[in-house]
C-alpha cells in the first residue's frame, strides 16, 4: 500500500515522457514509445508501465499545454487531406480512423484510412490506373481475444502528406478491428462527418480569432 504513490506517480512520469516522444519524434506505436520512455528513465519494470490509455490522455494534454499555437492548424489540414483522398476513394466506402480522427495528429501523422473491396487487389489496379505510385506492406490487425488478422496495407503521397489505405473485405464494414489503444472497436467516420469535423474547428477557429480582435474597453 506504502508504494502506490509513488508507483502513480512513476507512471505518470512515464506516460508524459511516451507523450513527449510521439508528439516531437513521431512515434505511432504507444507501445514502442513506452518502452522508449522508461528506457530514458531508466525504469525496468514492465508493472511500472503505464496503459496505452494512460500514454493518449497525455498526448492530449502535451499537445494543449505545447502544441496549440500549431497543431490545430496542422490537424484541419489532415483532415482537409483526409476529405479529399476520401472522396477520391468513395468507391471503396473509405472510413478515417486514428489520430486524424480523434484530434491527436501531429506534423508526423499520416492520414489512416480503412477501405472496402471485393478483393484488395481492386484498390491496387485503382491506383496504377490512376498512376499513382504506392507502396505495400501488411499490418496485424486483432478483432477479438482469439482472432487476429494480416491485411494489406497501401500507402501513397498526397501533397506532402502520407495516406495509408487498410483494404478490409467488403464484410469489414461491419466489423471494425480493437483499438490498441483501449481494446474497443475502433473508432471510423464517413465522408459526411470529416466534413462535418472541418466545419466545426473553422467555426471554432473563426470564433476564437473574432473573440482575439474583438477590442477592450478602457481598463480591462
Amino acid at each position: 500500500m506504502t508504494r502506490q504513490p509513488r508507483d502513480n506517480h512513476l507512471r505518470r512520469r512515464i506516460a508524459v515522457e511516451a507523450a513527449k516522444l510521439m508528439s516531437e519524434q513521431g512515434i505511432r506505436d504507444h507501445g514502442i514509445a513506452k518502452r522508449k520512455a522508461a528506457e530514458h528513465l531508466g525504469v525496468s519494470s514492465r508493472n511500472d508501465l503505464p496503459s496505452n490509455t494512460e500514454i493518449q490522455q497525455a498526448l492530449m494534454e502535451h499537445q494543449r499545454i505545447f502544441k496549440s499555437d500549431s497543431q490545430p492548424q496542422i490537424l484541419q489540414s489532415l483532415r482537409e487531406t483526409a476529405r479529399e483522398a476520401m472522396k477520391f476513394l468513395e468507391e471503396f466506402q473509405p472510413r478515417l480512423v486514428g489520430p486524424v480522427l480523434h484530434g491527436t495528429a501531429s506534423e508526423h501523422s499520416a492520414v489512416g484510412l480503412h477501405v472496402f473491396a471485393e478483393i484488395p487487389e481492386k484498390v491496387m489496379h485503382f491506383l496504377m490506373e490512376q498512376r499513382i505510385p504506392y507502396e505495400e506492406k501488411q499490418r496485424r490487425y486483432r478483432f477479438s481475444r482469439d482472432e487476429e488478422q494480416h491485411l494489406p496495407v497501401v500507402s501513397f503521397i498526397a501533397g506532402e502528406t502520407v495516406v495509408e489505405l487498410t483494404v478490409f473485405s467488403l464484410q469489414g464494414l461491419r466489423q471494425p478491428p480493437l483499438s490498441r489503444v483501449d481494446g474497443s472497436p475502433m473508432a471510423r467516420a464517413g465522408y459526411d462527418e470529416v466534413v462535418e469535423l472541418i466545419e466545426e474547428s473553422r467555426n471554432l477557429q473563426d470564433m476564437l480569432a473574432a473573440l482575439a480582435e474583438k477590442p477592450r474597453l478602457p481598463g480591462y
